[in-house]
């Protein structure tokens, strides 16, 4: 399938989206703030460099967009244009998020994955995601994740 822009348009579209600050992420983090957790932003000595870090819990918590980490739910699908570059790309994504959570738990980290579409399936009331991480660091598991 040919792109319906042209590559400059392409990429200026593609350039806007960011790494850090997504909407998502700040949602998380606006509410977590509110439930009084107090917490750090992409850690850079951490691997992965952890959207969130809860010091005091021993936790990290990584907000995935289900496209960039091609999380297998109904809002990831393969690109049409450039589809060995773009399987390249989200498989190096893949590959580096298992080394993250290797070596933090490795490191003694508890890890939270919060998919972008977990936040989206929770739209009317996003407080009950954050709920659940509360639960979640009340306890011991190493490992947590919200899904659709």
């Amino acid at each position: 399938m040919i792109d319906i822009v042209d590559s400059a348009t392409r990429s200026r579209m593609m350039s806007g989206i960011r790494g850090r600050n997504t909407r998502p992420e700040v949602l998380i983090r606006s509410l977590l703030h509110r439930r009084g957790f107090r917490f750090r932003l992409n850690v850079k000595n951490l691997p992965g460099k952890p959207d969130i870090v809860l010091p005091k819990y021993r936790a990290v918590i990584f907000v995935h967009g289900c496209f960039w980490h091609g999380h297998d739910c109904r809002l990831f699908k393969w690109p049409q244009t450039r589809p060995d570059f773009w399987r390249a790309k989200i498989h190096r994504n893949q590959e580096r998020d298992e080394e993250a959570l290797t070596l933090l738990l490795e490191a003694g980290w508890r890890v939270a994955t919060i998919w972008e579409c977990a936040i989206r399936n929770r739209k009317a009331d996003p407080a009950k995601l954050v709920d659940e991480v509360a639960v979640w660091l009340g306890t011991q598991n190493k490992i947590w994740e919200a899904r659709e």
